[in-house]
């Protein structure tokens, strides 16, 4: 046996006592990783230019042709056979249909808009329009899921729940992603739009109940329990449940379980004063819409001046939905009938409340850090449905999107269609990129933000998804 002389063995002890110092370092650091909040903020992988995102989806395929893209071809041309074949979604391709709405130019910037929206026409310096969109589906569900997902296929991670992963929350007492449904009916597809999919379920979109006293189902608090006693109540239950996880080191399950349940305990505190909006003024609520005679745009109103407060309060992702699942009557953009009298309706309940969710962000400041994204998951055809018909058919070749915000150019038309509205010509582009575009502004790469699930590192961008530099400032 080899002697050890006194340096040697004065060495190797103070290794061996390192080493059992950095085994309970890295021991206590695992430990505190699984007991901290899934929703504490993650720092970005390079400068932001944006803290949050609203997006906004107007449900059922809204006309391009009859908003935002003004094609005097139509015009021109109203009434005659196109000459050409088009793929149309009930394969009923009529007649070239000029827009009933009348167009102007508005603001310094010169951007067109039809009088179908007065409101958001005079945002239009703010809005940055991607007139080139095209998806890959015609059908409503499926091309609402890409919208969301970036896969026509349920169940992957809707764009809020990779924000959530990625990013978490600036405010540890409300989830860092929320869903604000039509007050009317939810989507096609209903919850799965704001799902986690593989993703872990705290960060699935946390949907409240618009027009309702109570917001979240069984969250508030029983009558006969002032404050102060359910503020002591839940400070004892972090204590218990950090005394539990201390007896469990590194079981993640648990943890998220603890952190799921005092996020809930949080949320019972603060939603209430959230959602109660007799603190907002007289003029920011008729601003907003929340005396209109219509209980339609009142209800969308309420939900846009939820998402102002919401994102004031640093939750991350707010995702606002105007219209419902497809039915008789129509409560969304499915201009098939009559797109005369389906778009003057639905867009009665939109075009206040968003142009005034917009001024009132830029007037407190907020627009500076925060984008809005309005989306549809596609437009409407340039001919009717049918040769005699009033209406459009689904159109999944050419439409319009835009943002609004944080690192964007403002008064931008990018991208175009061709001279009727039809094929996307000049820079197209895809929900692939809008989302790869939306993680750069937030500070990510949207190639880096993975999760592994069955072998496979998937993303939200899947295999795709260019940043769009041209809209950027």
């Amino acid at each position: 046996m080899n002697s050890l002389n006194r340096r040697d063995f004065l060495f190797r002890s103070a290794c061996g006592f390192g080493g059992v110092a950095l085994g309970w370092l890295c021991k206590e650091e695992a430990r505190a990783a699984a007991l901290a909040s899934p929703y504490a903020p993650k720092p970005a992988m390079f400068p932001a230019r944006a803290k949050r995102v609203i997006h906004i989806c107007a449900l059922g395929g809204v006309s391009h042709v009859d908003t935002f893209d003004y094609k005097p071809e139509l015009e021109r041309r109203h009434g005659q056979d196109s000459g050409r074949k088009f793929d149309t979604f009930f394969s009923q391709p009529g007649r070239l249909l000029k827009s009933p709405f009348a167009f102007r130019q508005y603001g310094a910037s010169g951007r067109w808009v039809s009088d179908l929206l007065p409101h958001l026409a005079g945002c239009v310096d703010d809005l940055t329009f991607i007139h080139s969109m095209h998806s890959k589906s015609s059908n409503h569900t499926p091309a609402t899921f890409l919208m969301n997902s970036g896969f026509t296929f349920n169940g992957f991670p809707s764009a809020g729940a990779w924000v959530s992963y990625g990013l978490g929350s600036e405010n540890q007492n409300l989830p860092a992603y929320v869903v604000l449904p039509d007050p009317r009916q939810l989507p096609a597809g209903g919850s799965i739009n704001w799902t986690n999919g593989f993703l872990p379920a705290v960060h699935q979109g946390v949907a409240f109940r618009s027009g309702e006293r109570d917001p979240i189902p069984d969250l508030a608090t029983p009558s006969d329990i002032s404050p102060a006693r359910r503020e002591a109540s839940v400070r004892l239950l972090e204590k218990l449940n950090a005394a539990d996880a201390a007896t469990h080191p590194g079981d993640s399950a648990l943890a998220a379980r603890i952190r799921a349940y005092e996020l809930a305990a949080q949320m019972q505190l603060r939603v209430p004063e959230l959602v109660e909006l007799s603190r907002e003024t007289a003029a920011t609520k008729s601003a907003y819409g929340l005396d209109h005679p219509n209980a339609a745009t009142a209800g969308f109103a309420r939900n846009c001046l939820l998402a102002r407060r919401l994102s004031e309060r640093g939750v991350r992702f707010v995702q606002i939905f105007n219209g419902g699942q497809f039915g008789s009557p129509r409560i969304n953009w499915d201009g098939h009938e009559d797109i005369v009298e389906n778009h003057r309706k639905q867009a009665l309940t939109m075009d206040q409340p968003v142009a005034a969710l917009l001024r009132d962000l830029k007037q407190r400041g907020l627009l500076d850090e925060t984008v809005v994204l309005w989306t549809t998951e596609f437009g409407r055809t340039p001919i009717t449905q049918g040769i005699d018909g009033k209406g459009r058919d689904h159109h999944q070749h050419g439409f319009t999107i835009w943002a609004a915000g944080a690192g964007l150019k403002p008064g931008l038309a990018f991208g175009a269609t061709d001279e009727i509205g039809y094929d996307a010509v000049e820079n197209p582009v895809e929900f692939y990129d809008v989302h790869a575009t939306l993680l750069r502004l937030l500070g990510v790469e949207h190639t880096k933000l993975v999760f592994r699930h069955n072998g496979v590192d998937r993303r939200l961008t899947d295999v795709h998804g260019e940043v769009i530099q041209g809209i950027l400032a």
